[in-house]
């Protein structure tokens, strides 16, 4: 969660700078503008880093919350898939990853807690 969060922050950042990096699509059902989209990533970015922080101390609480960040950082990546499309799946498929691996995780422990 960590390392997808600095990554959603480096993509804000360098939206809200308006660099030459990004596509400027038109008639797209979301428009926002870049800086807006930027200010989006890195508010996201931090909070993920924030909830991979609280995973590490092991609270259930965490892994709700991280679960929740995650999602909704899959969200706006997806949203972003006009402005920078490898980029935004790649984050996509990160986040979908940190949902499943936080859930999986949960699992296994309500799982182990039945056998004892």
């Amino acid at each position: 969660m960590i390392f997808g969060g600095a990554m959603a922050i480096f993509e804000g950042i360098a939206a809200i700078a308006e660099d030459d990096l990004f596509l400027a699509t038109r008639h797209y059902v979301f428009e926002f503008s870049l800086t807006g989209w930027g200010w989006v990533h890195l508010i996201v970015g931090i909070v993920l880093v924030i909830a991979g922080c609280a995973v590490l101390s092991g609270a259930l609480w965490a892994r709700f919350f991280g679960v929740l960040v995650a999602g909704l950082g899959a969200l706006a990546n997806f949203l972003w898939v006009p402005y920078y499309p490898l980029w935004a799946l790649a984050l996509v498929t990160i986040n979908i990853f940190i949902v499943w691996a936080l859930c999986t995780g949960m699992h296994r422990e309500a799982g182990d807690g039945r056998r004892a």
